[in-house]
């Protein structure tokens, strides 16, 4: 009954160590996770602003396009 209670008791070094490696190793999963959210919110931030700036490139080449347009029909 001793030698129950006591193994209980009593955990290895090397389960130790390879329970703290498998919490450091999930920290930095986490971490990383974090930083991929965070850099895949800034993609798609990148990526509305660069339709944006596409779409009014395209709106300004129209605009004056259309501006040519009008100035050579007679009245």
């Amino acid at each position: 009954m001793t030698d129950t209670l006591y193994s209980d008791r009593f955990e290895c070094g090397p389960g130790i160590r390879l329970q703290a490696h498998e919490r450091v190793a999930q920290v930095h999963f986490d971490h990383i996770n974090t930083r991929l959210d965070k850099l895949e919110e800034l993609m798609e931030r990148l990526e509305k602003s660069l339709w944006l700036t596409v779409y009014g490139v395209a709106a300004v080449v129209l605009a004056q396009a259309f501006q040519s347009f009008m100035v050579g029909i007679p009245n």
